[in-house]
C-alpha cells in the first residue's frame, strides 16, 4: 500500500525538467551546398584504392595497334605471350619522360565499372545541389528514378543504352581519381569545418546570438521573440546526401526583427529538440519565479 505526500496549500508545484547547465548554449551552422559533395570524394579514395589492388595497368598506344595472341618471344622462356604491335614508323607513348621508359605504369581497373559509377556520382551531385525537390515531389522522383532503371536492367537495355551512347566505356586511373578527390576532399574539409562556421545560430537561455552574413556583425536578441521553422526535406539533398540535413528559418521578431534561412543544418532534428527544451526550460523556471 502506497501514500501520496499531501501538498500544503498556497504551494505551486513546478514541472519537473532535466537539469542543465545554466551556461549551456546550442550552435546552429548553416553549410554550403559543397557539403553534398562528399559521396564523391569518397567513391574517388574509394576506387583509386581498388584500382591499385586491381594489378592491371594501361598502355598508351598508336592508333592501328594491334593485339598479336599466343606469340613466342626469344628471350622469354618460350612460353606464348599476347603482344601488341604498333603500326611502322609508330611507338609506344612512354608513360613518364624522366626516365625513357616505355614500361605501362598507368595503374587502371580491368573492368570499367568504377569509372562509370563515378561519373554517375558526379552528375547526381550537380543535380542534388542546383535542383530542390521538397516533399512529396522528392519521393516522386527518387521512385520515378528507381522504377526506371529497375524496367530497364529487367528488360536487359542496358547495353542497347550504352551502346546508343557510342559504347560507353569510362576508364579512370588511380591517379585520375586521386586528381579529383583530395583537392575537392581539402576544400569540403575547409567549407564545412572553416568557412561555413561564420554564418551561425547560438541559443543561450536567456538571449540568442546571431551572425547571417560572412563578415558580418553579431547580433544579440532576446529568446522571446525567436521562431525557428524547418523547411520540408528534399529526399536527394537531406537524406541521400545529407545524412539527415536541413534548412532552417530563422525569425527573431522584435526592434531587430532579422528574418533568414540556414540551410543545410546538419542533425537539425536532435538541434531543434535541444532548443525546445532549453526554451521550455526557461519558461517553466520564469513561471515557478514568478508564482514563488
Amino acid at each position: 500500500m502506497s501514500t501520496a505526500a499531501a501538498i500544503p496549500p498556497g504551494i505551486a508545484t513546478v514541472p519537473a525538467v532535466t537539469a542543465t547547465p545554466s551556461d549551456e548554449e546550442i550552435r546552429v551552422y548553416g553549410h554550403s551546398n559543397l557539403l553534398y559533395w562528399w559521396p564523391v570524394w569518397a567513391l574517388g579514395f574509394l576506387f583509386a584504392f581498388l584500382t591499385y589492388l586491381d594489378g592491371h595497368v594501361m598502355a598508351v598506344v598508336p592508333s592501328g595497334t594491334q593485339v598479336e595472341q599466343g606469340q613466342v618471344l626469344a628471350g622469354h622462356d618460350g612460353q606464348p605471350r599476347d603482344v601488341l604491335v604498333a603500326p611502322p614508323g609508330q611507338a609506344v607513348s612512354v608513360p613518364s619522360p624522366r626516365d625513357g621508359n616505355p614500361t605501362p605504369k598507368l595503374m587502371v581497373a580491368a573492368s570499367n565499372n568504377y569509372g562509370v559509377v563515378f561519373i554517375a556520382a558526379i552528375l547526381l551531385s550537380v543535380i542534388v545541389t542546383n535542383f530542390i525537390f521538397r516533399g512529396l515531389l522528392s519521393v516522386l522522383v527518387v521512385a520515378g528514378l528507381a522504377v526506371a532503371i529497375l524496367i530497364v536492367a529487367l528488360a536487359g537495355w542496358w547495353d542497347d543504352v550504352l551502346g546508343w551512347l557510342g559504347g560507353l566505356d569510362v576508364r579512370i586511373n588511380a591517379g585520375g581519381y586521386l586528381a579529383v578527390a583530395v583537392p575537392l576532399f581539402l576544400l569540403w574539409c575547409f567549407s564545412t569545418f572553416v568557412y561555413d562556421r561564420y554564418v551561425y545560430l547560438i541559443v543561450g537561455r536567456g538571449q540568442v546570438r546571431i551572425r547571417s552574413d560572412i563578415g558580418g556583425g553579431e547580433v544579440v536578441v532576446d529568446t522571446g521573440g525567436l521562431l525557428l521553422t524547418k523547411e520540408r526535406d528534399d529526399l536527394f539533398r537531406h537524406w541521400l546526401f545529407g545524412l539527415g540535413s536541413g534548412d532552417l528559418e530563422v525569425k527573431t521578431g522584435g526592434p531587430s526583427n532579422l528574418d533568414f534561412e540556414l540551410y543545410n543544418v546538419l542533425f537539425i532534428g536532435t538541434k531543434l529538440a535541444r532548443i525546445q527544451d532549453l526554451l521550455r526550460e526557461k519558461e517553466v523556471t520564469q513561471q515557478a519565479v514568478a508564482t514563488a
